[in-house]
């Protein structure tokens, strides 16, 4: 499998890799999933401390253990939670940063993360303090590098330009271009974008005629007509959601999530389809390009 430079770092990942928050709840069942994608050549592991309150964490940190120097292992911090109660609160405070980081590396059983994650951000938040911790992290080696995780452009962009952050981990899809505004600014900060929801809730799938709905702009009737069509056109539509994506020079890689092995190995194997497609050039002239309209 293919790989991409992550920012302006030495980090290679794959184009493909795996967002860990739809794994099973158990060891036995997930790691099937995490060792498809290890011989898929997957390099790239995406998780967060929120993720079933750190027992998604413990779950990678346990499989990955034995291949943890051929991985590129992310997280992501700022939902606080308390043992024994529901819900979360949002912290971004330095103190909570650096003892939730050493929390995150015990349930992952690793000596360092490689990109740490501001996971969400608001503009209340004290960016320059957030960044000023996660350098701090840096210097102590508990991380090598970080990122933000937010579709917020008041807050990614501040962000990717007060510091030195490597990574946007963005919703972004064929039909939901949003993100696709500010991958020019985003570049010249140095910083990559990862994608997640690349397949527009299965829309973008062989099953999008079960899935219809209206998303985003878009009516249930408006992409009952455009997803026939493109699928008429270049055949696999999972291939070619994962082609638009990848086309883009600022995206580093595409997360894709999977309960189970044979998720997992359908996305592979789409992915390994882009090759066979019709050139994807001037597909943009029949699919909307939304914008955020809030967080500006």
């Amino acid at each position: 499998m293919k790989k991409r430079i992550v920012g302006t770092s030495n980090i290679e990942i794959s184009e493909l890799s795996l967002g860990c928050m739809s794994l099973p709840a158990n060891i036995g069942e997930a790691q099937p999933i995490i060792e498809a994608a290890l011989d898929a050549g997957i390099n790239y592991f995406d998780t967060a401390d929120l993720y079933l309150q750190g027992e998604n964490e413990r779950i990678v940190g346990e499989i990955l253990k034995p291949h943890r120097h051929n991985v590129i292992l992310a997280t992501k911090v700022g939902n606080r939670f308390e043992k024994g109660q529901e819900g979360w609160s949002w912290d971004a405070s330095a103190s909570y940063i650096k003892s939730a980081v050493k929390d995150s590396l015990k349930r992952l059983q690793t000596d360092y993360i490689d990109i740490y994650q501001l996971h969400g951000g608001t503009i209340t938040d004290d960016l320059d303090a957030v960044i000023d911790t996660f350098e701090e992290l840096k210097k102590e080696g508990f991380i090598r590098a970080y990122g933000i995780s937010s579709i917020r452009p008041n807050v990614f962009m501040p962000f990717a330009e007060k510091g030195y952050a490597l990574s946007n981990m963005m919703q972004y899809s064929l039909l939901d271009r949003r993100a696709e505004e500010w991958f020019s600014a985003l570049t010249a900060s140095g910083v990559s974008v990862v994608t997640r929801g690349s397949i527009a809730k299965g829309l973008l799938t062989k099953e999008w005629r079960s899935r219809l709905q209206d998303y985003m702009s878009y009516s249930q009737q408006e992409l009952a007509t455009l997803l026939a069509d493109l699928e008429a056109r270049y055949g696999s539509l999972h291939s070619l959601a994962l082609a638009f994506n990848l086309q883009h020079k600022a995206i580093a890689s595409t997360v894709i999530g999977a309960s189970t092995k044979q998720q997992l190995l359908e996305n592979i194997a789409a992915y390994y389809v882009i090759k066979d497609l019709p050139a994807i050039d001037g597909i943009t002239e029949q699919i909307k390009k939304d914008i955020y309209t809030e967080h500006r």
